[in-house]
């Protein structure tokens, strides 16, 4: 095999840097690493930006919140200027998410990108998700947000903003900051009551899911008894 046809083969994806990598193969290809060193573009003065993206891609794992800027500041030979670049996708990522993008919903991990950020909350928060008669959603509303481990809801409140988007059915989701994802005595409690009310205004409460740092649970995979109509 001579040289010029040494050079016509295609490069092994192992050695294309993340650029090469990303229009060979897709940005899913990436590696976190690989991904941040996209976004930061250079290294600095201290470490190149492979090292930089590496220290970052660590120090992210390990939050269990949105860092501030004063935070990622803290990252040896992290800049003012790409320690604000990173903030940005981060906040730009979680806009683009949590958007009004409709999308179908067949089971309780179709949801789970929406409303991942309320596992990182210090105090329990309470969303209804309104659906349409294809399970898309329409939109996601935060209904209240309450003391470290409990959030009170009335049902009027709870199906008013569903009843103004028309829709169908409806999927609520709270989160709990103590991290874990057993139902209350509480939540089983209030779930019965929503899903009564739904029976009434014809609005079927699908699912009622926990969120927390280590995952979620259904309440209707744990109940199903409860929830008069269930999609899954």
């Amino acid at each position: 095999m001579n040289h010029s046809q040494v050079a016509l083969l295609p490069k092994p994806v192992f050695n294309l840097m993340p650029r090469e990598k990303l229009e060979s193969s897709g940005a899913s290809s990436l590696s976190n690493e690989e991904l941040l060193a996209l976004i930061l573009g250079s290294g600095s003065h201290e470490c190149s930006v492979f090292e930089l993206s590496r220290r970052l891609s660590e120090f992210l794992s390990m939050e269990t919140s949105v860092p501030t800027l004063e935070r990622l500041r803290k990252i040896r030979g992290l800049g003012k200027v790409k320690a604000a670049q990173i903030l940005a996708c981060l906040e730009l990522s979680g806009r683009f998410i949590l958007s009004d993008k409709a999308i179908p919903v067949s089971v309780p991990e179709d949801i789970l990108s929406r409303v991942a950020y309320m596992k990182y909350e210090s105090q329990e928060h309470l969303v209804v998700i309104s659906l349409n008669s294809a399970n898309y959603i329409v939109r996601i509303h935060e209904l209240t947000t309450g003391l470290v481990n409990q959030t009170p809801v009335h049902p009027r409140e709870a199906f008013a903003m569903a009843i103004e988007d028309r829709a169908v059915s409806v999927i609520f989701v709270h989160n709990h900051p103590s991290g874990s994802l057993e139902p209350s005595p509480e939540d089983i409690s209030i779930t019965r009551v929503l899903c009564a009310a739904g029976k009434i205004l014809q609005i079927p409460v699908l699912d009622h899911i926990i969120i927390g740092k280590r995952g979620f649970t259904s309440m209707c995979r744990m109940f199903p008894d409860v929830f008069e109509s269930t999609f899954y």
